[in-house]
C-alpha cells in the first residue's frame, strides 16, 4: 500500500461480508473479504444520490437571500446524511428570481471544488407546469409559464449548462417539441405537477420524457378512478418513477405499487425542504405561509395538517422508512437512492461498491430499522465523522 492509498474496513451493505475497501486518488482501487476482520463491524455502501434537494437544514435553495456560502454549507449538511451526490432543485418563480437562485449555485461551484464535486447538476422543476389546484402544489401559480424553449436556453445559461433534469406538465401544447429539444441538449425531462390527458403522457414519452417527479404527489385531491395521469406514468415502461418515502407523503401500498410496478425503475427522493433536520415547532416561511413541523418530523400549514408544506427529512430517512415497514431490503431500499439515480444520471457513481468506481462511500451503522452515518467519503475524502 503507497502512502497516499486510503481504507475503510466494515460489512458489504449488500452481502453482510466483512470487507476491506482501498481506495487512491479519489478511485476504489480494491475491495477484499477480510477474515481477520471480527466483532460489531459497521456498513460500508455507496454514497446516497438525491436528485430533488429543495433544501436542508436551514437553508432554502429558492431562498431570495441564497448566498454560495449557503450552498456549501448545504452541501456539508447532505454529507453528514450520507449523500455524496445531489441535484439542488430550484422551482417556479419569476423568471429573473430563476436565473438568480442558478447563477448563485453555480458560483458555489465555481469557488468550492467539493461543492462542484458533490452537485451532479440542479434539478429545474418548473415554471412549465400545471396552474391546475392540486398539481401546481406549493408553486405559486402566477410564474407558471407553458414551455419556452427560448427562456429555458436562458436558464441554462444562468446555470452554467449544469441543468440535467427539467419538471414540466406535458398538457401545454409546446411540450412535446420542448421535450424533443431538451433530450438533444442532454436534459432529462420529468413528468411532474401535472393534469395531463393519457393522449399528452403518452406524447410526452415518445418525444423523450423518461421520469416521473415525486409520483402521486402534486396531484388533484380526487382523480377519476381511470384513466388518470397516476395510472398512465405507472404504466409507461419508459418512465423511471421517484417516490417520496418519508411515511407522509404517500401511504405505504402506493409505495409499494410503484416498487413493484417499476423494479429498478423505482428511485428515492427527499424533496427536502429548507426546514428538514431542523427542530420541532411552527415556522414562517419565505412564501409568506406559517408552518409546523411536528415531532414525528411531518411538515404541514398551520391549521391545515392535512395539507403538507414539503418534505422535513433527508433521503436516509425514506431508506430507513422502507426497511421499517418491510418493503425492502437494506440492498434495495440503499440502490433506490443511490446507483438508482446514479444509473438515471449516468453517473460513474452507478458501479456502486466495486474496483474502478469513485470513492463514495458511506460507513454506517444498523440498529434494527434505524441508520446512524458514521462517516461519509467524496471522492476518497473524508467529508464527515460523527462524533
Amino acid at each position: 500500500m503507497t502512502h497516499s492509498d486510503q481504507r475503510v474496513s466494515g460489512r458489504h451493505y449488500q452481502t453482510g461480508e466483512a470487507i476491506t475497501v482501498t481506495w487512491q486518488d479519489g478511485c476504489i482501487r480494491q475491495i477484499e473479504t477480510d477474515m481477520n476482520l471480527s466483532g460489531d463491524l459497521p456498513l460500508i455502501g455507496p454514497g446516497l444520490i438525491d436528485l430533488q434537494v429543495n433544501g436542508f437544514g436551514g437553508v432554502d435553495v429558492n431562498s431570495d437571500t441564497l448566498t454560495v456560502e449557503q450552498i456549501d454549507t448545504l452541501t456539508q449538511l447532505l454529507w453528514s446524511q450520507g449523500v455524496t451526490s445531489y441535484l439542488p432543485t430550484v422551482i417556479t418563480n419569476s423568471s429573473e428570481r430563476i436565473k438568480t437562485a442558478l447563477r448563485t449555485i453555480r458560483e458555489a461551484c465555481d469557488r468550492f471544488p467539493m461543492v462542484r464535486k458533490s452537485i451532479a447538476g440542479f434539478h429545474l422543476e418548473g415554471p412549465f407546469i400545471s396552474t391546475e389546484e392540486g398539481p401546481v402544489g406549493a408553486h405559486p401559480k402566477a410564474h407558471v409559464k407553458p414551455p419556452d424553449w427560448s427562456l429555458f436556453g436562458e436558464f441554462m445559461e444562468a446555470s452554467g449548462g449544469l441543468i440535467r433534469i427539467v419538471t414540466l406538465s406535458p398538457e401545454w401544447p409546446e411540450s412535446a417539441d420542448f421535450i424533443q429539444n431538451c433530450v438533444a441538449a442532454g436534459v432529462i425531462v420529468s413528468i411532474g405537477h401535472t393534469a395531463a390527458t393519457s393522449e399528452q403522457i403518452r406524447e410526452a414519452v415518445a418525444a423523450g420524457a423518461r421520469l416521473s417527479t415525486h409520483l402521486g404527489n402534486a396531484s388533484h385531491q380526487v382523480l377519476p378512478r381511470h384513466p388518470n395521469y397516476i395510472w398512465d406514468q405507472l404504466a409507461q415502461d419508459d418512465l423511471t418513477a421517484c417516490v417520496i418515502a418519508d411515511g407522509f407523503h404517500l401511504p405505504d401500498s402506493v409505495l409499494k405499487v410503484v416498487m413493484n410496478v417499476k423494479g429498478e425503475r423505482a428511485l428515492l427522493v427527499s424533496d427536502s425542504v429548507g426546514l428538514a433536520g431542523c427542530e420541532p415547532g411552527q415556522y414562517s416561511t419565505h412564501i409568506g405561509d406559517n408552518v409546523v413541523l411536528t415531532k414525528e418530523g411531518k411538515l404541514h400549514l398551520a391549521g391545515k395538517p392535512n395539507v403538507l408544506a414539503g418534505s422535513a427529512q433527508p433521503l436516509i430517512w425514506g431508506v430507513q422508512h422502507l426497511l421499517s415497514c418491510q418493503l425492502a431490503t437494506l440492498p434495495t431500499a440503499w440502490n433506490m437512492a443511490s446507483l438508482g439515480p446514479g444509473r438515471l444520471l449516468g453517473l460513474p457513481q452507478s458501479k456502486g461498491l466495486t474496483v474502478g468506481a469513485p470513492a463514495d462511500l458511506v460507513v454506517f451503522d444498523q440498529i434494527d430499522d434505524k441508520l446512524l452515518i458514521l462517516e461519509t467519503h467524496k471522492a476518497g475524502q473524508k467529508m464527515y465523522q460523527r462524533q
